[in-house]
């Protein structure tokens, strides 16, 4: 596991950045926190990093699912809403789950027993208001991090979000 201090959201888009350039086509990454702990931003670093449009990276909470066009195809999932769905009648998410593209899932504590074994699990902890600790654990295969490099936004892509309800 590793542990990563974030004094503001601007450090955690960037630890994210850093993060995303490990990424690959099927990853599944897991995001655990409290409300407003910043999963959301979280996410906007890691589809920076990848290409997509920041400026339409929002909590897809009253869409569940958000998709973003960048280097990787990205779906977002924030599964606040599905708090007390029964697991059996979440079967479509498979399609995400063991797919092509980065899928990034807010709340997954909601869909645990679904995840696939090798996910990626990234807790966010709010220490403060500005601060947070985040942890970042591979399930399944290991990640070198440290060695990543770091990540700049790209310009110039054309992207494009999709929301379904």
């Amino acid at each position: 596991m590793q542990k990563f201090h974030s004094k503001s959201e601007q450090e955690t888009e960037n630890i994210a950045a850093e993060f995303a350039v490990s990424l690959k086509s099927g990853d599944v990454v897991a995001l655990f926190g409290d409300l407003g702990a910043g999963k959301t931003a979280f996410t906007r670093g890691i589809s920076a990093a990848l290409g997509a449009d920041t400026n339409i990276v929002s909590s897809p909470t009253f869409a569940l699912l958000n998709e973003y066009d960048g280097d990787l195809k990205i779906h977002h999932f924030d599964l606040y809403r599905l708090e007390n769905a029964p697991l059996c009648e979440l079967d479509w998410l498979d399609e995400y789950l063991f797919g092509d593209g980065v899928t990034l899932i807010e709340w997954a504590d909601y869909i645990l027993p679904l995840l696939p074994e090798n996910h990626i699990r990234v807790e966010i902890e709010r220490l403060s208001e500005h601060e947070r600790e985040i942890r970042i654990s591979p399930n399944g295969h290991a990640r070198n991090l440290r060695n990543a490099g770091s990540a700049n936004p790209r310009d110039g892509l054309h992207n494009d979000r999709r929301e379904y309800i």
